[in-house]
């Protein structure tokens, strides 16, 4: 074949190859650079926290109040359980709540009685020693007249033996005394008892109000309806999640680091954020969380190369007044770009510059 005809298409390939690098070269020296060495970026997604509202005791559903993507504040009733069972229980608190206090009238009344059986036992016993003096003393009158042979043998005799009945009726009033007091003190403890089972009653009832009170489910914090995990009519277990909410007050884009860039990021650092769903705005945010554990490497890290695949998690907090200005607005799964100045001398630049939808 004659090289004279490839000649052109030779010349042709030349000049194309040296447009090829020419224009590499070019693309190369001028393509955009970032905002400079004072500043670092890291891949992330908007991440917010998220809530399960769950039951607190076992139980059926009775209505769900919410749907999915509702707007809900803190307080807010968002589901229902059946309460037929506890409203019955507490019925049933509530009559052993009264039989418990007529038990405390009776076991008071009780009391009063036995103080009073003590007190009549205690005047019986002053009579009887009362009387028990009074034949000691004509004992003794008789002992005289029976020295002088005034009265018989006989009479001597009865004044002792009058003095002995005397005494057993004293000593029989003393330990009615003993038996009434003992009455008092098992009536006391009766009354105590008494009060113990009223107080565990109303406490029962106490209990039963609350587990009514937890049966609506009410909203923790301000958020979105993300899930309705059961449906009216379900039976759900003790912790059964009902719905899952998203705080939206609460909202973070997690992203990594490089070790050589993360150990100059400090807590409070001033982020910038890009969305990919909205590229025009730059969200201001702070830096909340940076792990103290690298990850993404080996345990042992012996070269430099694997020193440059330490990555550190960062975490970006947006503002609480800002996202409630714009509550509508938020989606959580976005990916994006967050943007740390490392060099506090550096400026923003103006592509990085915070903007906000008005």
């Amino acid at each position: 074949m004659d090289l004279r005809n490839w000649k052109p298409v030779l010349r042709i390939a030349a000049v194309a190859i040296v447009v090829a690098v020419l224009g590499a070269a070019t693309w190369i020296y001028l393509r955009p650079r970032g905002p400079g060495a004072g500043f670092v970026s890291g891949n992330g997604r908007i991440e917010a926290i998220e809530i399960d509202v769950a039951t607190k005791i076992a139980g059926r559903l009775r209505e769900v109040l919410v749907e999915e993507g509702d707007f809900v504040s803190i307080g807010q009733p968002l589901a229902r359980m059946d309460t037929n069972v506890l409203r019955a229980q507490r019925d049933e608190a509530a009559a052993q709540f009264a039989q418990a206090q007529a038990a405390v009238r009776t076991a008071e009344y009780q009391v009063t009685q036995r103080r009073s059986e003590h007190a009549s036992a205690q005047a019986t016993v002053t009579a009887h020693a009362a009387a028990r003096d009074a034949a000691r003393k004509r004992y003794a009158r008789t002992q005289t007249l029976a020295d002088k042979g005034s009265v018989s043998q006989q009479a001597l005799d009865d004044a002792r033996a009058d003095i002995d009945g005397q005494q057993a009726t004293v000593a029989a009033a003393q330990a009615q005394v003993a038996a009434a007091k003992a009455a008092i003190e098992t009536s006391l403890s009766q009354v105590t008892s008494a009060h113990s089972a009223a107080d565990a009653a109303l406490a029962t009832i106490a209990r039963i109000d609350a587990d009514i009170a937890d049966s609506t489910l009410v909203s923790p914090r301000d958020g979105r309806v993300q899930y309705r995990v059961a449906q009216p009519g379900e039976v759900l277990g003790a912790g059964g999640n009902v719905l899952n909410l998203v705080d939206l007050g609460d909202v973070y884009m997690t992203f990594f680091l490089p070790e050589t860039a993360a150990g100059k990021v400090a807590l409070g650092t001033e982020v910038h954020l890009i969305l990919d769903a909205v590229p025009q705005y730059v969200i201001p945010a702070k830096v909340s969380f940076v792990a103290a554990v690298a990850q993404f490497t080996p345990k042992t890290v012996e070269t430099a190369s694997e020193r440059q695949k330490l990555m550190f998690r960062v975490k970006a907090q947006i503002d609480r007044a800002l996202l409630r200005k714009y509550l509508t607005q938020v989606k959580t799964g976005v990916p994006g770009v967050a943007w740390i100045k490392l060099d506090p001398a550096a400026a923003w630049p103006p592509s990085l510059a915070v903007k906000v939808p008005e």
